[in-house]
């Protein structure tokens, strides 16, 4: 080969190497902060809104549960008639009464307390869902982001790797080089184009699955994030992060009310007794009508069969929810410590693709000088530029994982800004 041709060869490595430095800035959605892509999930969520309506239900609860009674108002009526046994001697009664059931002593306060610790427990779910929503947008975020810079590297490989056979094939034509370097080369643009089919499809996928969660278009700019934010965590208190996490403080409201349950269990310790008032209006034969009116009190006792049941499961209630309070804190602490621990794995990744990517590239640039030369195969140049582009692509992926470490350990830790 003329060393034109080789020229020719290298300046189109060499253009293609330059146009990498734009591959962490080339999408094809537009660019949102991940603020607002946490907003707009958080409002397409279907799960707030039946978080939102347990609220109101538990809120509905409590303010019902101030009533005078505990329960709505029963009515009893009654007609006797001598005709149905077939003596028809005028014997008719009407009777009928009203009764309201009456709150046990510390019922009707147990009941309320129940409804609105409910209530607090579901405002808590309300931010453990927010939270996973946090996590499902930086992790579909970080998906789509490195879809699309594969995307990117593999088009230009293969823009680099046409203009190479093209030239090559009129040297082959030449007899300036031989037909197995054609082959090698013809070969790599293949796997090129294989590579970039392969990578649109999972950056459809990812765009779409993407879109589905925020309910708009538009990738987070996760590269946005700037290490200064770690500057807002409090490193040293750890124990303090582990109290505040949604996770730990769901899990710490139902285990209260549980707790309120137990309460009202005890206070239900028999059914609820019924005071009112009813009338009797009676005929005799041969007697004038008769007029009664008076009270009805109706109680029923306590018993086992009925009252342990409601004990045993509330019970059951409370000792489920002292389980996974500590399943939930033991939960958070470990995930704490692995999101510090991938934030200072993730910094010491980076830091070695940037030496990787950097190396790769210079003994790329070796190797094709060399081949210029003549004293190294075109083939082995080809797999060094290669091996190069590689380099770089993932030096993006760490760039991608140390960006979203520092998304993910503010979202653990409350602090994003």
């Amino acid at each position: 080969m003329t060393a034109n041709m080789r020229l020719k060869i290298l300046l189109c490595c060499v253009s293609f190497a330059a146009g990498l430095t734009s591959v962490a800035h080339a999408t094809d959605d537009p660019r949102i902060s991940f603020r607002d892509a946490l907003t707009a999930a958080w409002a397409n969520d279907p799960v707030r809104r039946e978080l939102a309506t347990n609220s109101q239900s538990a809120d509905a609860r409590a303010e019902a549960a101030k009533s005078w009674f505990a329960g709505g108002p029963i009515l009893t009526g009654s007609y006797y008639d001598d005709r149905a046994a077939g003596t028809n001697l005028g014997y008719i009664t009407w009777q009928g009464g009203v009764s309201v059931p009456l709150w046990l002593p510390g019922q009707g306060t147990a009941t309320e307390r129940v409804a609105e610790a409910d209530s607090r427990a579901a405002l808590s779910r309300v931010d453990v869902e927010r939270m996973a929503v946090a996590v499902r947008v930086l992790e579909q975020a970080g998906t789509t982001v490195l879809a699309q810079r594969r995307v990117v590297v593999g088009r230009a490989l293969v823009k680099s790797f046409e203009h190479i056979v093209a030239l090559a094939a009129r040297a082959q034509a030449r007899g300036e080089i031989s037909t197995v370097e054609l082959q090698a080369v013809t070969a790599q643009l293949s796997d090129a184009r294989g590579e970039v089919a392969m990578a649109e499809t999972a950056r459809t996928d990812a765009v779409g699955r993407l879109r589905t969660l925020l309910g708009i278009a538009g990738v987070p700019d996760l590269m946005a994030a700037d290490p200064r934010w770690l500057n807002r965590i409090p490193m040293g208190d750890t124990r303090q992060i582990e109290e505040r996490d949604p996770r730990v403080q769901a899990a710490h409201r139902t285990v209260m009310a549980a707790q309120e349950q137990m309460r009202l269990a005890r206070a239900s310790y028999m059914p609820n007794p019924e005071v009112g008032v009813g009338a009797i209006d009676q005929g005799q034969y041969g007697s004038p009508w008769a007029t009664q009116v008076g009270v009805n009190i109706r109680v029923a006792l306590p018993s086992d069969v009925t009252n342990t049941p409601q004990i045993s499961a509330a019970r059951d209630r409370v000792a489920a929810s002292d389980r996974a309070e500590i399943e939930a804190r033991r939960a958070v602490h470990d995930e704490l410590g692995q999101v510090m621990a991938r934030l200072t794995g993730t910094r010491e990744a980076l830091l070695q693709s940037r030496t990787s990517a950097s190396q790769t590239m210079q003994r790329a640039d070796a190797m094709e000088h060399s081949w210029m030369r003549g004293e190294t195969p075109l083939i082995e140049a080809l797999r060094a530029r290669t091996d190069a582009w590689r380099s770089l692509l993932a030096l993006n992926q760490a760039e991608v994982a140390w960006s979203s470490a520092i998304v993910r350990i503010g979202i653990s830790t409350g602090t994003l800004p």
